[in-house]
């Protein structure tokens, strides 16, 4: 009698539904901290408002973790693509090297628009 082995289908869903919850959770960790140094934050400015302060590291925060969220789930399906070729045909590392360097980009992107955010309220 041949044995099939099935795939495993659960693992993936496990992890893809750790790291939202470990994204969402540190998001509003980042929140809750921000919100509550909203009122202490010492600005140049008198006269701003401690609720705009707020909102925006929440912001930041926000860009911060969706950002790198969708870079690690590009980065996952990219470099399963990018092994399983490589495998194939070695000669194309190079390329797909460039491809998950474009994915870890997206999260680049998010922690930049973050400190653009953090220099505007500060």
């Amino acid at each position: 009698m041949i044995e099939s082995r099935r795939s495993p289908v659960l693992l993936p869903r496990v992890v893809v539904a750790l790291t939202v919850v470990v994204g969402l959770a540190a998001t509003l960790m980042l929140i809750a901290i921000g919100t509550a140094k909203a009122g202490e934050v010492m600005t140049p400015l008198a006269a701003v408002n401690p609720q705009i302060v707020g909102w925006g590291l929440v912001a930041a925060a926000l860009s911060t973790a969706l950002a790198a969220i969708g870079a690690g789930y590009a980065v996952a399906r990219v470099g399963s693509a990018a092994v399983g070729a490589i495998a194939e045909k070695p000669e194309l590392f190079g390329r797909a090297l460039v491809l998950v360097g474009l994915a870890e980009g997206i999260a680049i992107y998010g922690l930049i628009v973050s400190i653009l955010i953090l220099n505007r309220i500060a």
